[in-house]
């Protein structure tokens, strides 16, 4: 494994990103809608909802959240409660599902995207191993969701504490179980997400094929990350190390997997690769 030309083979693919407009645009969007606009509304909504016995309501619909997660929400009005409750816990998933809808848009072009281009021949006669290339497309497609991600989880904590903080006494976010979701878990579903991807994007023969088929393995996976993040906020911080430890062993078999599989001749497009 040469890491210069996997690098290389990375590099050049996150360039041709940087440059399509086409893509970073809607790309920047989709981050603004979910990390910064709903949020923002919502947020300011809770805070600044005249009606008490409107608020009153919403945070009694906090008790049906688990014992632990209630026993952390901060606050000594409603407003504070309620807000504190959505700024920790309500948006939790969308920082896996929003990276992962990035990266897997990336990812099932990559390889079929090559041969369309007419670049497949080159890269398939280049120095680079076919390990190499696999990982080094993997690279590529993970840059611009986890990018994306990390640039929106920066506003979105400035809005949480900017809005929230002087409810509950100051700025608290990101908590320890968001740290851990962010830097521990999320990467580990991104990389099972891209893994399954990268390997049918090697499969079909044309860039709308890979679309459709990537959100046969997308969709269902989007629904168990939700459902894990959500766990991972609400549970404790043993069970989101526990979580994320398991998305680490099933992405790492699955690349390891996908570089095994790859074959040069689907570069050409002339046989069954993986």
């Amino acid at each position: 494994m040469n890491w210069h030309r996997t690098f290389t083979v990375a590099r050049t693919d996150v360039k041709q990103l940087v440059l399509a407009k086409d893509f970073w645009m809607p790309m920047s969007i989709l981050g603004g809608i979910f990390f910064v606009i709903v949020p923002l509304v919502l947020l300011l909504s809770i805070t600044s909802l005249g009606d008490v016995d409107a608020v009153q309501n919403i945070a009694n619909t906090l008790e049906v959240l688990p014992a632990k997660a209630q026993a952390q929400i901060k606050g000594d009005t409603p407003q504070g409660r309620t807000s504190y409750a959505l700024a920790v816990f309500l948006f939790a998933p969308m920082a896996v599902v929003v990276p992962l809808t990035i990266s897997t848009a990336v990812g099932a072009a990559t390889l079929v995207g090559e041969r369309e281009r007419g670049t497949g021949e080159f890269l398939a006669h280049s120095p680079a191993a076919t390990k190499e290339i696999y990982l080094g497309k993997l690279m590529a497609s993970l840059v611009p969701g986890y990018f994306t991600t990390m640039v929106g989880f920066t506003l979105y904590s400035l809005i949480v504490n900017l809005i929230v903080g002087p409810e509950v006494g100051g700025w608290f976010f990101p908590t320890q179980q968001w740290w851990l979701l962010m830097l521990w878990v999320l990467p580990g579903f991104l990389l099972i997400g891209l893994s399954l991807v990268l390997r049918l994007s090697g499969r079909v023969k044309s860039t709308a094929a890979a679309q459709q088929a990537s959100g046969l393995i997308t969709l269902p996976l989007i629904a168990i990350s939700y459902a894990q993040a959500s766990g991972a906020i609400y549970g404790t911080i043993t069970t989101t190390i526990v979580i994320g430890a398991i998305a680490w062993t099933i992405g790492l078999v699955s690349t390891w997997r996908g570089m095994a599989g790859v074959r040069r001749q689907r570069l050409l497009g002339v046989a069954d690769g993986v």
